[in-house]
């Protein structure tokens, strides 16, 4: 059964007042739920981005929200798309993950990337070190957070971070803690990353980008050992109409060969359009 998320994007509802915000997105949330997603994704970001809309639009922050969402909750699993790395002191990230599947009886996932908004980035007075000490902050973070997702004190020392004893007391509720979704295309550093420390990746792009990037996928597999099979593979992809879900969404687990899709929700989509959504898909694959 392929594994089927909802992304939503934004938090620009037309008509709904800041104090009815949260609402709707649980209003949305519970729709995807009952629709048969399997996981409920919002993005890590301070300032909406530019493909989605203006920078000033509304933005919640993704850890807080999805605490709340998961109170109102049962089933679906809640994420990232994906957290920044140098957002958060990996330690802390491992925290605030133990914390979202204490929250949720165990639906937590965290989803990791090396992080691209620079803008945003010096808006809010982060560091923004060039690409390859972002990929060493990467790799360390999963690192450190595999270690306190899976046992009670910590010690690592990596590039770029270090812990020393760190207690994650308690553990999470998922036995060997909330999987480690990794997002992003690059073959020379994010897949590799996928191949040695994930449990999921997602990524973008056409049939044949997305069957190119698993071939690359394959290859850091076999380099390290691994089963690719154990990764679940899906794609980020915003299909329209109820016919475009479907069948943009075909050739991409037949031709391609991923595991799953996450259906990134328009601007100003409903719980309506989301329910819809997660109905055709069901449908369609099962």
């Amino acid at each position: 059964m392929p594994h089927l998320g909802v992304q939503m994007p934004s938090f620009t509802f037309e008509g709904v007042p800041n104090e009815r915000m949260f609402e709707r997105i649980v209003e949305t949330a519970l729709a995807a739920e009952q629709a048969g997603f399997d996981s409920f994704w919002v993005m890590d970001h301070y300032h909406q981005i530019p493909n989605v809309g203006a920078e000033t639009e509304p933005m919640l922050e993704a850890y807080t929200l999805l605490g709340g969402v998961a109170a109102r909750t049962s089933r679906i699993r809640l994420g990232t798309m994906v957290t920044g790395v140098t957002y958060r002191n990996p330690a802390l990230l491992a925290k605030v993950v133990t914390t979202l599947d204490i929250v949720s009886s165990g639906r937590a996932i965290l989803g990791i990337g090396a992080a691209w908004n620079e803008s945003e980035s010096r808006a809010y007075g982060y560091d923004w070190p060039p690409t390859a000490e972002r990929f060493e902050r990467l790799e360390d973070a999963l690192q450190i957070c595999r270690g306190m997702l899976t046992q009670e004190r910590t010690t690592f020392h990596g590039k770029r971070h270090g812990v020393d004893g760190a207690i994650s007391a308690p553990q999470p509720v998922q036995p060997g803690g909330p999987k480690i979704m990794i997002g992003g295309g690059g073959e020379r550093k994010t897949l590799r990353l996928t191949a040695r420390y994930a449990d999921m990746w997602n990524g973008f792009g056409t049939v044949d980008e997305i069957r190119h990037k698993l071939d690359v996928l394959q290859q850091h597999c076999r380099d390290v050992d691994r089963d690719p099979s154990e990764i679940v593979k899906t794609r980020l992809g915003t299909p329209v109409t109820e016919p475009d879900i479907v069948e943009v969404s075909r050739p991409f687990f037949e031709e391609a060969g991923l595991d799953g899709m996450v259906y990134g929700a328009s601007r100003g989509a409903t719980p309506e359009d989301v329910s819809q959504a997660g109905r055709a898909l069901r449908s369609a694959f099962g």
